[in-house]
């Protein structure tokens, strides 16, 4: 198995495998999956600046050719954005797309797993996945959920994803003992939306508090990592009145194609995308380089504790 730290990630690294700057850990399904290209490779460029800005190292992760890598050069992302049919790796594929030298975007929990095997404990996302609605019928529970309950990082996200359940996503979360704080707001994000119906299970009003959590759980030796749901910020938020009725559309849609398994998130969010003209991506840039400047706050006073 080869990893391949790109060229900054790799000046930060010692003999030891240890850093000696703040990482921060990107997903690559938002480039492959998530928006069409350039707006890709754009906002990937724009996500990576922001941690650099607040004073980390970006290492966008991804699989390339069978190999992992921490860390792209902007050749390889530029060529990872344009390429179709990439696989959308997460920990029950992971290791075949590897051995079988596949180029693969990881999801939140593949991102985990890798960024835990080389040592970076801060990752930023969009959005988790978690338990979809109508679960109880097909059992559609994101494999996240459980790489949350089982990877020590500190995943910093805009809560579940709307288009989830996210009463039965919190409860995963609590079964499996997974920490979610929600800074500075007493109900959880909504993705798209600042505020849902659900409370908060924890409230945190600022790093050091998110820190000293980090720093105890590992004491403790607890499993998993903890979740960190950081609200959209309020001017570029969709409120949930609007996109409700939209998801349920965009939902009825989907049952009646039949489409279901890892197909069923890129379509709700390219039919989403549609039925707001373009403002849920607008939404979902602004809420991942918020996630971003927030993670690389985190990692650095981590790093530096």
């Amino acid at each position: 198995m080869k990893i391949v730290y790109n060229s900054e990630v790799n000046q930060a690294r010692n003999k030891m495998g240890s850093y000696s700057k703040p990482i921060v850990a990107l997903e690559s399904t938002i480039i492959t999956h998530g928006m069409p290209y350039p707006k890709n490779i754009q906002v990937a460029r724009e996500v990576e600046e922001i941690v650099r800005q607040n004073g980390a190292i970006p290492a966008t992760i991804a699989i390339l050719d069978g190999s992992i890598h921490i860390g792209l050069e902007d050749v390889e992302l530029k060529k990872l954005a344009q390429t179709r049919d990439v696989v959308k790796v997460s920990r029950a594929d992971i290791a075949f797309t590897i051995a079988n030298g596949k180029t693969g975007a990881t999801t939140v929990a593949a991102t985990m797993i890798v960024a835990k095997s080389v040592g970076i404990q801060v990752f930023a996302t969009g959005g988790i996945g978690g338990v979809h609605r109508g679960s109880e019928l097909n059992f559609d529970i994101s494999a996240d959920l459980r790489e949350l309950a089982l990877t020590d990082v500190t995943v910093v996200a805009a809560g579940p994803k709307a288009i989830l359940d996210i009463p039965k996503t919190m409860e995963v979360l609590e079964t499996n003992g997974v920490p979610v704080l929600v800074y500075g707001q007493n109900s959880m994000p909504a993705f798209w939306s600042s505020t849902s119906t659900v409370p908060a299970p924890l409230r945190v009003n600022s790093v050091d508090e998110i820190v000293a959590s980090m720093l105890v759980h590992k004491a403790l030796g607890l499993d998993g990592g903890q979740l960190v749901a950081n609200p959209v910020p309020l001017a570029d938020q969709i409120s949930a009145d609007v996109i409700e009725p939209l998801i349920e559309e965009a939902l009825i849609e989907a049952k009646k194609l039949m489409i279901n398994a890892k197909a069923v998130t890129p379509f709700l969010l390219n039919r989403i995308f549609e039925l707001t003209e373009g403002k849920s991506l607008t939404t979902n840039i602004a809420l991942v380089k918020n996630n971003a400047r927030l993670a690389s706050e985190i990692s650095k006073t981590f790093f530096y504790s």
